[in-house]
């Protein structure tokens, strides 16, 4: 893995309300960045083999279009911070309420703003793109840097019920 370090992989019980869900499930990992080639195909790699661990280990469904937006969604996320931030990217991944958490941290205080619709503009539709196929997003400072949080759906339908 070329610019990426798994550094935390645990366990988290989920609260009451997700009986639908496992008792627990992977509560979070999360990738440090130091942009180095290739390290955002890595980030996404590492999306794609966290979600089917996700669907593997813990029998949680993870739709085909969860799959292919969560690693869309990092890709945006991570070649922002690491075009605009100077430093290293800190990519985590979680699972709350039938969602994927993609939180993406970086060294740059300056909080992004989406651009108003122009079809004649190259490129700088990043955040458009994350903010059209995400259930939510967050964006604070932090005490150094920024953080964004974006919440996708982990399966087609977040109202279907899910049995076990």
């Amino acid at each position: 893995m070329n610019g990426v370090l798994e550094m935390v992989g645990r366990l988290r019980v989920l609260p009451e309300e997700c009986a639908w869900m496992p008792e627990a499930a992977p509560a979070e990992v999360t990738v440090a960045l130091d942009g180095a080639d290739g390290c955002i195909a890595d980030a996404r790699a590492q999306t794609s083999k966290f979600l089917t661990r996700v669907q593997g280990e813990y029998g949680l469904p993870v739709s085909a279009r969860a799959m292919d937006l969560g690693q869309l969604v990092v890709s945006e996320l991570v070649t922002n911070a690491l075009k605009y931030a100077p430093g290293p990217v800190l990519l985590q991944l979680r699972i709350a309420d039938a969602m994927l958490e993609i939180e993406v941290w970086d060294t740059d205080p300056t909080l992004p703003l989406a651009r108003a619709a122009d079809a004649g503009r190259v490129g700088q539709h990043g955040l458009e793109i994350v903010m059209a196929v995400v259930q939510g997003i967050e964006v604070r400072r932090e005490p150094v840097g920024k953080r964004i949080t974006a919440r996708l759906a982990l399966f087609d339908d977040p109202q279907q019920d899910v049995s076990f």
